[in-house]
């Protein structure tokens, strides 16, 4: 993009008081930024406000540098294999599925490997099959390693994860996508909620810096934008519109992955929920999403049935958890274990486990340590236990 289209672009977009209806209004009343800004303000005052439009055409010295950072950005790649982009509603190479939806943001910015771009430093194409996996920031760790299971197991047949770089299931989605062989797309893309230029959690710093090299990081928020609350909630559209499908693993019934949720059912996307314990606080999230019409999902086949697009990807050696059902499910050969056998899946604390064993809490808290260190059973919070995988 040439350095003066840029400037107008983030002018446009960067203006205090200009959303992205009214910017959207703006582009197609008069077309290109460069068009915009050569309106008279009587102009463009049919479609903004007194106010609006004198911010626009008088930008302030925040905006003027950030100009100048974006343009410097651009031109800096931060290594010799990352390539950094800027997308505006108006290039040939904006997804196609944002297009679809009500709110597609006008600008985003693309950080991701260079063999995801021609010579002429343009996306070569957005992945057709892509899969949103959200969840709870504080899941169980049967929910994380579900989460790592069911996007190792489509990232390995060329689907993309999309999440949103947050911890918790995100973060496993993110995990899982990279430990899949590397193919000829994208293994993961995270849409974050502030700048480009910032990690949030500082946490995920090292996962921010592999997705870069094997997937792609995409905002919609301009250079130095902070961690601020009401963002994360807004790039939830931009997860649920970049694919085909929204798969919850975990989620409270506050959690914001429920919001993911929604905007996908909006924009007409299928949306998939693992179900769990009826206990489990983690699980309610998914079964208020299973009573709404959301597919229950146990296997990967469960998501392929709703995408045809997906439907002629073949499962190979598919993770326990992707093939056989949801992790953690029971099998149908008792646990040699007899605690295993008494503490379920479903989190169990020491004193109903002391019921069902005739254990004492000292021999049941040696045993469980144990079994914890073999990774069989997981400590959670409330002095509750709960079976893992491998059990």
């Amino acid at each position: 993009m040439h350095e003066q289209a840029l400037r107008d672009w983030i002018q446009l977009t960067a203006t205090p008081g200009l959303g992205n209806t009214s910017v959207r209004r703006l582009l197609a009343q008069f077309g290109l930024p460069a068009q915009i800004l050569a309106q008279p303000a009587s102009a463009l005052q049919s479609c903004i406000s007194a106010n609006q439009t004198k911010a626009l055409l008088q930008p302030s010295d925040t905006v003027r540098s950030l100009q100048t950072a974006s343009c410097a950005w651009l031109l800096a790649a931060p290594s010799s294999s990352l390539r950094r982009h800027i997308i505006t509603l108006s290039d040939p190479d904006y997804p196609g599925r944002l297009l679809e939806t009500a709110d597609p943001p006008v600008l985003l910015y693309v950080l991701g490997h260079e063999q995801w771009f021609g010579a002429d430093g343009l996306l070569k194409a957005w992945p057709d099959k892509s899969l949103a996996v959200v969840g709870s920031r504080n899941p169980t760790a049967q929910g994380s390693a579900n989460a790592h299971a069911f996007s190792q197991a489509l990232a390995s047949q060329g689907v993309s994860i999309v999440s949103g770089l947050a911890l918790g299931i995100d973060t496993a989605a993110h995990q899982g996508a990279l430990a899949a062989p590397p193919l000829e797309t994208p293994a993961t893309i995270a849409v974050i909620g502030t700048g480009i230029d910032r990690v949030y959690p500082k946490h995920n710093h090292a996962l921010a810096q592999l997705i870069a090299e094997h997937g792609l990081i995409v905002s919609e928020y301009h250079l130095g934008t902070p961690p601020l609350a009401q963002n994360f909630p807004k790039r939830n559209r931009i997860i649920s519109g970049l694919a085909l499908g929204t798969l919850v693993v975990e989620a409270t019934p506050e959690s914001g992955s429920l919001v993911t949720a929604r905007l996908a059912n909006e924009q007409g996307r299928e949306v998939f929920a693992i179900p769990g314990s009826i206990h489990s606080p983690q699980s309610k999230g998914c079964h208020a999403l299973i009573r709404q019409g959301a597919k229950l999902v146990e296997t990967v086949a469960d998501i392929l049935d709703e995408l045809p697009l997906l439907s002629n990807t073949k499962f190979g050696n598919l993770p326990p958890a992707a093939a056989d059902g949801v992790a953690g499910a029971p099998s149908s050969q008792p646990p040699a274990n007899p605690l295993l056998a008494a503490l379920g899946y479903d989190p169990t604390d020491l004193d109903t486990l002391s019921a069902r064993t005739g254990w004492d809490a000292a021999t049941l808290q040696i045993q469980l340590l144990e079994l914890e260190l073999q990774g069989q059973v997981a400590r959670l919070p409330g002095g509750l236990y709960q079976r893992q995988i491998s059990g």
